[in-house]
């Protein structure tokens, strides 16, 4: 608390190169930590790293926002998806995603069951709940593209959306460290079906006695060479540029008509998508050309390295005083939906007999989108399911804008 005495920050919002230093070394550090001591592994590396932001942030030491964070929203998570699909078998994809697609749907209609038992808790206690449960239903099953829809369609005030933005923030946090600890909980283990995470354990006993985790082991040295790197950093950029190129192009060709209804800006919300797009490219290039693919080395350690800094990056947000002093009705309004969310996801899934990986996987892609579901996938070293991941996070953005709608009509009539 000591960093609340002073205004302002230790390192400046523009203050760029720090940042960056920062950043890459707390990312660089919860790795060190992940794979050198068992108790860091457990917590795992990305909830190393989004602890170490949240205490900065608190601290007063680092901003909550800043140009280097945005940098890697909008540059560095776009080749880190790209590289992290390099080994895409649209085979496999078709396979594996419906496993993932039941379980994200639970977790939808638990997003939905949460946001119906927090707005009659609260809705005599907070400013335009029906407004608030849209957002909610939105971005808790889609993402912040939703929640932006949302603002513009209903006609939602800055400062409402201001503060439950800190409240949002702060929540996902939260979330994001229980759900990349579940899967690992010998609780949870114990009691669903663990495939990932015995495949995992398996490969780190076997891959080296002398790693003191499994994480070191599984994360072991590997022949890489220049021209690895040059072709799997190039190859990165080019399908990165391709797909932003092709969203802007088609967000263009699609737009609505002024004036025009949800279901007209649908198309130009999902195609002018970089990350559908991203994603489809990305794909399409590894199932036509998968010799290539498979022969770049390193694309995985990169791409891996990149999520621990962007998990950073989703602690600088969450500012406890801010929540505690401006809003701190919608703290409980955001954490009541996100733990229905979490806890009707695992209900419903040991009843349907699913996979403790995919069930938390798909409870981070309603939560947080397919950004930081594929960064848990890939944190938590669940390669297969990087790619359903993504696949079922964009799903969500398709249909989190109508359902956010649909409930502000709904729950408006209960006011």
């Amino acid at each position: 608390m000591v960093g609340f005495l002073w205004k302002g920050t230790l390192v400046s919002a523009d203050d760029t190169w720090v940042l960056w230093a920062t950043i890459i070394t707390f990312a660089a550090a919860s790795i060190y930590l992940e794979q050198r001591y068992r108790w860091a592994e457990k917590l795992s590396g990305p909830v190393l790293g989004l602890i170490m932001a949240i205490v900065a942030v608190n601290l007063n030491i680092l901003p909550t926002d800043a140009p280097v964070y945005d940098a890697i929203w909008t540059y560095c998570i776009p080749l880190a998806v790209s590289m992290l699909l390099f080994r895409a078998d649209i085979k496999a994809i078709l396979r594996d995603t419906g496993k993932m697609f039941f379980c994200f749907n639970i977790s939808a209609l638990g997003t939905l069951a949460g946001v119906v038992v927090a707005f009659f808790l609260l809705k005599g206690l907070l400013p335009h709940p029906e407004q608030l449960a849209a957002m909610a239903t939105g971005g808790y099953i889609g993402g912040g593209v939703n929640i932006f829809a949302v603002v513009s369609s209903l006609g939602v005030s800055e400062t409402l959306l201001s503060a439950y933005m800190v409240s949002d923030n702060f929540m996902m946090a939260l979330a994001f460290m229980a759900l990349l600890w579940i899967p690992s909980s010998q609780f949870f283990t114990s009691r669903f079906r663990h495939p990932y995470e015995a495949k995992f354990e398996t490969q780190g006993s076997s891959a080296s006695e002398a790693a003191q985790t499994k994480s070191a082991a599984f994360w072991g040295k590997k022949e890489i060479s220049l021209l690895d790197i040059a072709l799997t950093v190039a190859t990165a950029f080019v399908i990165s540029t391709l797909s932003v190129k092709f969203a802007g192009l088609l967000k263009t060709t699609f737009a609505a008509p002024e004036g025009g209804d949800l279901w007209s800006q649908l198309p130009a919300m999902i195609l002018g998508n970089e990350f559908v797009i991203l994603t489809i490219l990305s794909v399409l290039a590894a199932s036509l050309f998968p010799n290539y693919f498979k022969s770049l080395k390193g694309a995985q350690e990169i791409g891996t390295f990149i999520i621990y800094a962007f998990f950073v990056v989703i602690g600088c947000p969450a500012v406890l005083k801010d929540v505690i002093l401006t809003a701190p009705l919608l703290f409980v309004f955001s954490g009541l939906i996100a733990l229905i969310n979490i806890v009707w996801t695992l209900f419903w899934g040991k009843l349907f007999r699913q996979n403790i990986e995919e069930l938390a996987v798909a409870s981070n892609a309603n939560l947080g989108g397919p950004s930081t579901a594929a960064a848990m996938a890939v944190g938590k070293g669940y390669d297969e399911l990087v790619i359903p991941a993504i696949l079922v996070g964009l799903w969500g953005y398709i249909i989190g804008t109508p359902l956010g709608l649909f409930m502000a009509t709904w729950l408006k009539q209960y006011l």
